[in-house]
Order: C-alpha cells, then sequence, then structure tokens
C-alpha cells in the first residue's frame, strides 16, 4: 500500500476532504440548533438509530465527517484508506436519500427537488470507490511487474 496519495488525487481529495470537513465542523458548532433535525432524518431512513440521544448522534456524526475530512486532506494518509473511508460514510448518507419519502420521483431514482441536495452523495460514493479502485490496481499491476 503506498504511504502517500498520488498527486493527481489530491485535487479530489482536497475538494472533498473540504467539504466533509465543513460540515462536521458546521455539525458540532451548531449541536444544538441541528441535532434533533439531523437525527429526525437519520431515524426516518434508519429507525434503529431511534433510541439514540440526538446530542450525541450528531455530535458522533460530525466527528466522524471531521476526522474523514481530515484524512482526505492530509496526503500521508493512504488513498485506500481514505477512499474507503467516504465509500462507506458516503453510502450510508446516500441509503438517506433511497430510504427517504419524497427525495425521489416516483418509480424511478430520479431526484425529486426535495432530494437534489441528497443525491449528491451518490458523487462522494463514486469518488471513494474510484480512489480504492485505484490504488487496487496499481498494487496489483505492482505486483506483476515484480514477478
Amino acid at each position: 500500500m503506498r504511504l502517500l496519495a498520488r498527486a493527481h488525487q489530491m485535487p479530489v481529495r482536497l475538494a472533498v476532504g473540504a467539504f466533509v470537513l465543513n460540515s462536521g465542523l458546521s455539525k458540532l458548532q451548531g449541536l444544538d440548533a441541528a441535532a434533533e433535525e439531523t437525527h429526525g432524518t437519520a431515524k426516518a431512513a434508519y429507525p434503529f438509530l431511534e433510541s439514540q440521544d440526538p446530542r450525541d448522534f450528531t455530535r458522533t456524526l460530525g466527528r466522524a465527517e471531521v476526522a474523514l475530512g481530515t484524512a482526505l486532506l492530509v496526503p500521508l494518509v493512504p488513498s485506500l484508506i481514505a477512499g474507503a473511508a467516504l465509500t462507506a460514510f458516503s453510502a450510508g448518507l446516500t441509503g438517506l436519500y433511497l430510504r427517504l419519502p419524497g427525495t425521489r420521483q416516483e418509480g424511478g431514482l430520479r431526484p425529486s427537488p426535495q432530494g437534489i441536495p441528497l443525491a449528491k452523495d451518490t458523487w462522494l460514493v463514486g469518488i471513494g470507490a474510484s480512489l480504492v479502485l485505484e490504488e487496487l490496481a496499481k498494487s496489483r499491476a505492482e505486483r506483476r511487474c515484480r514477478a
């Protein structure tokens, strides 16, 4: 596994990392105001979250976003790890889009006007998966060259 991010990966890592870091910091700074709404949206899509305290849930979510955003921004974090974390996290966010009523047009995956802000998380899945797949392919190619 490469110990440094590849130079051509840094523009996307910086853009996504800054976005995710800002989202996490915003949740932590506005914890009281955002907790009920953030938790309410999450538990509507994922009912098992019902029992969690809204403030604790939002604090944990904000911290996870800060950690993920930082991992993407720091080139010392391997792209395989940062990409895998981004893929997993954004898959959960994409689940909101797929599960919440009113976010998609009837009978399909196209977003409704209310779903557009959530549909953008599918891009994050693609970015994370691309980072992972590139690193796996490069690693495999490097092993073949050594053999």
